[in-house]
């Protein structure tokens, strides 16, 4: 599985939505460098709430970009940075993908996807009946998430618009996603 890097983006302050940036550079183990939801431990908010010790399991949000070609579709506009992600993909299908996944993204950076994100309420605060779309169930009545993934850093490095994104699967019997 492959694809390229449309967009990235970063914000040193809290916002539902984070600005689009020529480059990023990922930190091993901590995130996007000056990005708020940088961290050995958890820095999302709801998350710190709970329990500021837990391991931050959300360093780096991944969303694809054929997300927003659907989305649009439906009557909304949404752009790359739009719903906090920092990197946006086109042309390999993120959710798809098994927990433990290595994604390679250029050439030198490495992240692990640890799970799907959770959309909350923001989202309508964004553009109104937006989670809807986000969020929905399948024909099994199963919730179906499609915000997006999240990951760590395994290697750390510069990520650009237009970079390769390469998926390197874990070994078998592979754990589907679940929210983090």
């Amino acid at each position: 599985m492959s694809g390229t890097v449309t967009a990235v983006s970063s914000n040193d302050a809290y916002s539902f939505t984070k600005p689009n940036r020529d480059r990023v550079t990922l930190l091993t183990g901590l995130g996007v460098e000056g990005d708020v939801h940088a961290g050995v431990t958890v820095k999302h908010r709801s998350r710190v709430a709970q329990d500021p010790t837990q391991p931050n399991l959300r360093q780096v949000h991944l969303i694809q970009e054929e997300l927003f070609d659907e989305l649009r579709e439906a009557g909304f506009e949404v752009a790359p940075g739009d719903l906090g992600e920092n990197v946006t993909t086109r042309g390999i299908d993120l959710l798809a993908l098994p927990v433990g996944t290595r994604l390679h993204l250029g050439h030198e950076v490495v992240v692990e996807v640890t799970g799907l994100r959770n959309p909350c309420l923001q989202i309508d605060h964004f553009q109104g009946g937006l989670l809807k779309q986000v969020v929905g169930r399948d024909e099994a009545g199963a919730v179906v998430r499609k915000a997006g993934i999240m990951s760590v850093v395994a290697v750390g490095g510069v990520v650009r618009p237009g970079d390769p994104v390469k998926a390197e699967l874990p070994a078998q019997p592979h754990r589907p996603l679940e929210r983090v």
